[in-house]
C-alpha cells in the first residue's frame, strides 16, 4: 500500500496540467468501477449491500467522491511534496477521531509518540515552505485528510461484514455516476497527450481498483486507525520516484526523515501490552 499509494501524487499532477479536477476523477472512478463490478456482481457481491445503502453512501462520499476532487484542485497550486506532507497527517487526525469518539482501537502514548515521531519524519523528508502557498489550496488538503482518516472508521464500523470488493465497487460506480453531469460539460477540446492517458489508467487500475483491495484486507487484519499510517511512508516513496525518475538530489534530510517515518510507523501499529495480553 505505501508503494502504490505513493504514486498518484505524480500521476495526478501529471494528469491535471490537460484535464479538470472533475473530470480527472471522473475517469479515474469510471475504469476502476468497469473492472470492479462486472466481478463483484458475478461473485454476487452487491445485492448485500442494498440494506446498508446508507453507510454504503456516506463511505463513498467521504472517501472518494469529495477527497478525490479536493485532492485533485490543490495539486493544481501545491507542489507534490507538500501535498505529502499534508496527506501525512491522515493519522494523527484519526487518532483524535477515535479519542474523540471511544473506538475500541484508541491509541495509547507510544503509539501516540509514534505518530509524531512520523510527523516530524515527514518534515525532514519532503521539506516545508509554505510561504505563497495558496490558503484555499491548504485547506482543501485538509478537509482530504479529515475524509481519509474518517473513510476507514465507517468501513470498519458500519460495512466491516459486507464483501469488500462489493463495497469499493459499488461505491466507485456511485461517484462515477454522480461526477457524470458535471465531467460531460468539462471535456478537454483535444484529445490528452499519451502521458496523461497513461496517468489516467495508472490512477484507476494500479492506484483504485487494486489499491482498495489490498487495502481493504490491509484494514482487515489491522484495524481502521492502524491502517492510515501508511500515509507516513508515502512522501518517502514519492521521493524515491523523484530522484530515480526526475533526478532530484536525495539530500540528508530526505534520509534522516525516511529513518524517522519508518520508526514512527512501528511505534505508531504497535499494540500495547494490556490489549496484547487480553487478546492471549
Amino acid at each position: 500500500m505505501c508503494l502504490i499509494w505513493g504514486v498518484p501524487y505524480l500521476l495526478i499532477r501529471v494528469a491535471v496540467r490537460e484535464l479538470t479536477p472533475a473530470t480527472l476523477v471522473f475517469a479515474r472512478m469510471g475504469i476502476a468501477a468497469a473492472l470492479l463490478l462486472p466481478v463483484a456482481a458475478a461473485r454476487g457481491e452487491l445485492r448485500p449491500l442494498l440494506v446498508r445503502w446508507r453507510p454504503l453512501l456516506l463511505f463513498a462520499v467521504i472517501e472518494i467522491a469529495a477527497p478525490w476532487y479536493l485532492l485533485a484542485r490543490a495539486e493544481q497550486r501545491l507542489s507534490s511534496s507538500l501535498t505529502g506532507l499534508l496527506i501525512a497527517a491522515v493519522p494523527l487526525v484519526g487518532a483524535t477521531i477515535v479519542m474523540f469518539t471511544g473506538h475500541d482501537d484508541r491509541p495509547g502514548p507510544r503509539r501516540l509518540g509514534g505518530l509524531l515521531l512520523g510527523l516530524v519524519g515527514v518534515a525532514a523528508l519532503v521539506g516545508l515552505d509554505i510561504h505563497g502557498t495558496s490558503t484555499v489550496a491548504l485547506v482543501e488538503m485538509g478537509l482530504v485528510a479529515v475524509g481519509y482518516a474518517t473513510g476507514p472508521l465507517i468501513l470498519s464500523r458500519s460495512l466491516s461484514d459486507l464483501p469488500s470488493l462489493g463495497v469499493i465497487a459499488s461505491s466507485l460506480g456511485v461517484c462515477t455516476v454522480g461526477y457524470a453531469p458535471v465531467a460531460a460539460f468539462q471535456l478537454p477540446a483535444d484529445v490528452p497527450s499519451g502521458r496523461v492517458i497513461a496517468s489516467v489508467v495508472g490512477l484507476a487500475v494500479v492506484c483504485t481498483a487494486l489499491a482498495f483491495l489490498v487495502f481493504f484486507a490491509l484494514i482487515a487484519e489491522i484495524g481502521p486507525v492502524r491502517a492510515t499510517v501508511i500515509t507516513y511512508v508515502n512522501p518517502a516513496i514519492a521521493a524515491l520516484l523523484g530522484v530515480t525518475i526526475l533526478n532530484e538530489t536525495f539530500t540528508t534530510g530526505m534520509a534522516v526523515g525516511f529513518t524517522l517515518v519508518l520508526a514512527g510507523s512501528v511505534l505508531a501499529t504497535s499494540r500495547s501490552r494490556s490489549r496484547v495480553a487480553a487478546e492471549s
